[in-house]
C-alpha cells in the first residue's frame, strides 16, 4: 500500500506539471508517448515471442494516432461514438467470458482501446486542462472508492472469471464516491445537478467496463499486470484501462453537461 501511495503521489505531481505548466505541444507529445507505451504492452497479448511484431504493432498504432490528428476532415465525434459502441459490446462480452479470443480480434481491439482514448484525452486537454483533470479524477475516485469499499464490505463477486477481487459492493462504493464528487462540483460551479451527476455516474460505470475488459485480455494472455512501469500499480494499461472507456464519453458529452 505504501508503494502504491508514493507512486500515485509522484504520478499526480507529474500529471499536474504536464497539464498546467508545460507548452501544449509538449503535453500532447506526452499523451502520445503514454498511448504508444500502452500499445507496446498490448502487443504482449498478440502471442508473439519476438519484438519485431510488437514494434510493428506500436508503429501501426502510431500511424493511426497521426491519422486522427492530422487527416483533414477527420470526424472526431464519429471516432468517439464508435468507441462507445465498442465498450457496449465489451460489456456484453464480459458476461460470456471465458471465451477464446482469436488473434485477429486481439489486434483489432487494441485499436478500439488505444486510438479513441488518445483522441479523447487530446480533445479534453484542448478544451481546458482542468476538464481533463476532472475526467481523470472521476475515474480515480471510482477506482479508489471501489477498492476501499470492496476491501471493507466486499462479498458478492462482480466477475469472478475475469477479476476475482472485484465485488458489487466495491462498484457501488465507487459510484457513491463519484456521486458525491459530482454533486460537490456541480454545486460549486452551478451546473445542472440532475444532468451532471448521472453523466459522471455513467462515465464511472464505463470505467468499470474498461477495467474488466483489459483484465479479460490479460487473463487470456496469462499475465497479472500489463507492465511494471508504475511500482505497486503495474503498467500503462493497468493505469489507463478505466480511462480508455470513460474518456470518450467525457469528450463527447462535456459540452452537454456544462463542462465546456
Amino acid at each position: 500500500m505504501k508503494q502504491r501511495v508514493i507512486t500515485a503521489i509522484i504520478a499526480l505531481l507529474l500529471l499536474t506539471l504536464v497539464l498546467f505548466f508545460v507548452p501544449p505541444m509538449v503535453a500532447q507529445v506526452v499523451i502520445i508517448a503514454v498511448i504508444l507505451a500502452g500499445a507496446w504492452e498490448w502487443s504482449a497479448f498478440l502471442g508473439t515471442s519476438g519484438n519485431a511484431m510488437r514494434i510493428l504493432y506500436v508503429c501501426g498504432i502510431g500511424v493511426l494516432l497521426a491519422a486522427v490528428t492530422f487527416v483533414p476532415g477527420m470526424d472526431a465525434s464519429l471516432v468517439l461514438k464508435i468507441s462507445l459502441a465498442w465498450w457496449v459490446v465489451a460489456l456484453v462480452w464480459t458476461f460470456f467470458y471465458p471465451t477464446a479470443i482469436p488473434l485477429a480480434v486481439r489486434w483489432i481491439v487494441g485499436v478500439f482501446v488505444l486510438v479513441p482514448v488518445y483522441l479523447a484525452l487530446v480533445l479534453l486537454y484542448q478544451a481546458d486542462p482542468s476538464i481533463l483533470l476532472f475526467a481523470l479524477l472521476v475515474v480515480w475516485v471510482a477506482d479508489s472508492g471501489a477498492f476501499f469499499a470492496g476491501k471493507t464490505m466486499g462479498r458478492v463477486k462482480l466477475a469472478p472469471s475475469i477479476s476475482p477481487g472485484k465485488t458489487w459492493e466495491g462498484v457501488i462504493g465507487g459510484l457513491v464516491a463519484v456521486g458525491l464528487l459530482a454533486s460537490v462540483r456541480s454545486v460549486w460551479v452551478g451546473t445542472d445537478l440532475s444532468v451532471f451527476v448521472p453523466f459522471c455516474l455513467a462515465a464511472a460505470c464505463l470505467s468499470v467496463v474498461g477495467d474488466l475488459t483489459i483484465s479479460m485480455f490479460k487473463r487470456n494472455s496469462g499475465v497479472k499486470d500489463s507492465g511494471t512501469l508504475f511500482p505497486g500499480h503495474g503498467g500503462v494499461l493497468d493505469r489507463i484501462d478505466s480511462v480508455a472507456a470513460a474518456a470518450p464519453l467525457f469528450a463527447l458529452g462535456a459540452s452537454w453537461v456544462g463542462l465546456k
